[in-house]
């Protein structure tokens, strides 16, 4: 089936263009006039991705990514004003996992999406494999036309598993947004170093272009937010630098 995005927007023209270009890429659309309608076609038709407008009626953009994070960590996508970066900013704390600003280009919202989609694991170019039988070891297991599946990565009491897109603190599930979950990523691959922001930014948005300091900033907090749920704490903060990953101890 073709990957469904839901497209809410108080404004039409913007759902049409949007829809129309998302179409032609091969998604099947489904639209929203304002938060309460995205939250009621959300629930009963669970789409593979949201593209949410910040400011519309009855719940705003934030306040339908606020309940949709509490169950769901289904891709998110803001349209905000060019103006609005504290809109983006609490958008990205709510668990959003990108942002494109009015006004965008059709083409480049696409692939935002598509990058979205690949880095959740819902790539719609992206074939599934049926589930191994084997008890070989996962990265001597066979995949595809021989690759092996990667091991998970691990340090300390911290496991991200890149297959299967998922964070461990002592063995126990963190949630993580996609943006969080390249964030700590990128600290796993150079333990213990200190990356500033902008080497950070590179890591985490591949078409990103304009972003601001205050939004690595975001999204520490969440990754913080959501270990410390499970009595981990793996960021450290080198203060006038960066960040660098902990001991994990």
């Amino acid at each position: 089936m073709n990957t469904t995005i839901l497209i809410a927007d108080d404004e039409p023209n913007i759902r049409d263009v949007v829809r129309f270009a998302a179409e032609q890429a091969g998604f099947h659309c489904l639209e929203a006039a304002d938060g309460k309608q995205a939250l009621e076609r959300f629930a009963a038709e669970g789409p593979d991705l949201l593209v949410l407008d910040v400011k519309m009626p009855h719940l705003s953009g934030t306040d339908v990514c606020r309940q949709v994070r509490a169950g769901s960590r289904v891709p998110i996508i803001f349209l905000t004003s060019c103006d609005d970066e504290i809109d983006r900013v609490v958008g990205l704390e709510l668990g959003a996992d990108d942002y494109v600003t009015k006004p965008f280009s059709p083409r480049e919202l696409v692939a935002r999406m598509r990058a979205v989609l690949r880095r959740s694991g819902a790539d719609p170019t992206h074939t599934a494999v049926p589930p191994q039988t084997s008890t070989a070891p996962a990265a001597a297991t066979s995949r595809g036309r021989g690759e092996a599946l990667a091991a998970p990565l691990r340090h300390g009491r911290l496991m991200l598993d890149l297959e299967r897109f998922e964070a461990c603190w002592d063995e126990r599930p963190v949630a993580l947004t996609a943006t969080g979950f390249r964030l700590l990523h990128a600290l796993l691959e150079r333990p213990g170093r200190v990356l500033d922001r902008e080497q950070l930014i590179e890591r985490m948005y591949t078409t990103l272009t304009h972003v601001s300091d205050r939004t690595v900033d975001s999204h520490v907090r969440r990754v913080r937010a959501a270990f410390a749920e499970v009595g981990g704490a793996p960021l450290e903060t080198v203060q006038g630098i960066g960040y660098r990953l902990g001991s994990c101890e």
